[in-house]
C-alpha cells in the first residue's frame, strides 16, 4: 500500500467505530413505514392463513368419493363460510374460500367435467391438493420481521397480513449539508467567468434522500472562517451528521478545516483509493462530521463508500456492507493505479461490463452513464473476460 495512506478498509473501520446509532424510537402507521428501520423484532399474534382455504377455483371433495359423479351441494366464495360437506357431494369453491369440514382436497376446475348439477373428477387427486393449511405461511408467535431491517414494501405488507397497525422504527437520521466556495453558483443564476454550478449540492442531497435522511440543507456558505463556524455550530445543534464537499485542504480559502478544529475535533485522512484520496472525519459538539473531496466524482464515490455505511449504522441497520456481484469485464485495464480504484462501468447487452472511456474524477457524466462501480484492488490489471468485483447502484442505494 502507498506509504502514509490508509487503506479503504482501515478508514471505513475507524469511521464505523465512531458511528452512534440513534436511540429514539417512534411508532408510525404500518401504511407509512416503508423505508424506515425497524427498532424491535415483530412477531405474529395469529396464524396465516387463519383457516384452511382453497388455493384454486375448483371443487372441494372427499378423496374417497373422487371416482363418483358428485352433486354440487353448495358454492363457497372468498369471505364466506361453507357448511359441512355432505356425503356424495362436492362444493364449488373459489380461491381463498375456507375449506368446508369433511373435504380433504380441492380439484381445480380444469380437471373436472360438468353434467348439469353433477361434477366428475379427472385424474387422481391426492390428499391436501390445492389446500392452504392454517399457519402454512406464518405461525402464531413466530418472528416475521427482525430488528434492524429497513422495511421494504413487502415487509409492511407482511406486517399488515398479521394485523399489525403500527410499527416501532428509529427516528430518521438528521443529515446536514453545506457547501463552501465563492465560485459556486446555483442553476438559474448568471454564470460569470470563473464560476461553476454547484452540482455536488444536488448529488449529495439526492443521495441523502435515497437513504431516507431528514436533510437540513444549509446551502452555499461564503468563504470566511466566521461564516463557516456559524453554520457548523447551527448544524451541530440540529443534526446527527454534517457532510461537506471540498474546503478541507490547507489552501488560503479553505475554511472548513480550521472551522471544524475551532468548534470541535478533526482527523484528516489520505486514503489509498481513486477517486477520492482526501477525507476528513471529526465531531462538532454532538454531531459527527465527514468532509468529502470537492471533485464531483470523488464526492459521489466517497459518499457511497464511506458516508453510506456510516449512515446505515447510525440509522440502526445491522447489515451495512453493500453486496458485491461477480461480473465479466468486457474491457482491458492494463495500467492500474497503485491505489484501490472504483471504476465507472455499465452493463452491456451481452451481460458483461463496459468501461466509461475516461475515469477522470471531474467527469460527472461517467456516474450518470454507469450502472455501478468496479472495486478494483491496487495494482491489479484487468483483462477482457476477467471476473471483477462489481458494486451495482442497485446495491449501493440501499
Amino acid at each position: 500500500m502507498n506509504k502514509g495512506l490508509l487503506s479503504v478498509d482501515e478508514a471505513l473501520a475507524q469511521l464505523l467505530a465512531g458511528a452512534r446509532p440513534v436511540a429514539e424510537i417512534e411508532e408510525v402507521p404500518t401504511l407509512e413505514a416503508t423505508g424506515r428501520v425497524l427498532a424491535r423484532a415483530q412477531r405474529s399474534a395469529m396464524d396465516v392463513p387463519p383457516m384452511d382455504n382453497s388455493a384454486m377455483d375448483g371443487y372441494a371433495i372427499r378423496l374417497s368419493e373422487a371416482s363418483k359423479k358428485l352433486r354440487i351441494s353448495q358454492k363457497i366464495m372468498a369471505g364466506s363460510v361453507g357448511k359441512p360437506l355432505e356425503p356424495g357431494t362436492a362444493a364449488r369453491i373459489f380461491t381463498g374460500a375456507p375449506i368446508p369440514p369433511g373435504a380433504d382436497a380441492v380439484v381445480m376446475q380444469e380437471e373436472t367435467a360438468l353434467e348439469g348439477e353433477l361434477v366428475s373428477i379427472k385424474g387422481k387427486p391426492k390428499p391436501g391438493d390445492w389446500i392452504r393449511y392454517v399457519g402454512s405461511d406464518v405461525r402464531k408467535g413466530g418472528e416475521i420481521l427482525p430488528a434492524g431491517k429497513r422495511l421494504a414494501p413487502q415487509d409492511t405488507g407482511l406486517a399488515a397480513s398479521v394485523g399489525i397497525q403500527a410499527l416501532p422504527v428509529f427516528r430518521k437520521v438528521r443529515l446536514g449539508l453545506f457547501f463552501t466556495g465563492d465560485e459556486l453558483v446555483m442553476p438559474g443564476e448568471p454564470l460569470p467567468p470563473g464560476r461553476i454550478y454547484n452540482s455536488n449540492r444536488f448529488t449529495l442531497r439526492g443521495l441523502a434522500g435515497v437513504f431516507g435522511c431528514e436533510t437540513r440543507d444549509y446551502g452555499i456558505v461564503p468563504d470566511s472562517l466566521e461564516a463557516t463556524r456559524d453554520v457548523l455550530r447551527r448544524a451541530a445543534r440540529e443534526c446527527d451528521l454534517i457532510v461537506t464537499s471540498g474546503g478541507v485542504s490547507v489552501g488560503e480559502a479553505d475554511y472548513v478545516k480550521p472551522a471544524v478544529e475551532a468548534e470541535g475535533e478533526l482527523l484528516m485522512w489520505k486514503i489509498a483509493m481513486k477517486p477520492g484520496r482526501p477525507l476528513a472525519y471529526g465531531r462538532v459538539a454532538g454531531a459527527a462530521f465527514i468532509g468529502l473531496p470537492g471533485n464531483p466524482v470523488s464526492s459521489f464515490v466517497t459518499f457511497l463508500i464511506f458516508v453510506r455505511p456510516y449512515l446505515l449504522k447510525t440509522q440502526g441497520l445491522t447489515e451495512v456492507a453493500a453486496r458485491v456481484v461477480g461480473a465479466r469485464a468486457d474491457f482491458d485495464w492494463p495500467k492500474p493505479d497503485a491505489r484501490r480504484e472504483f471504476l465507472r462501468v455499465k452493463w452491456n447487452a451481452q451481460g458483461g461490463l463496459d468501461l466509461y472511456p475516461t475515469q477522470d474524477s471531474a467527469v460527472l457524466t461517467s456516474t450518470a452513464w454507469a450502472d455501478g462501480l468496479v472495486d478494483n484492488p491496487a495494482q491489479h490489471a484487468i483483462r477482457k473476460g476477467d471476473t471483477v468485483r462489481f458494486l451495482p447502484y442497485s446495491e449501493l442505494y440501499r
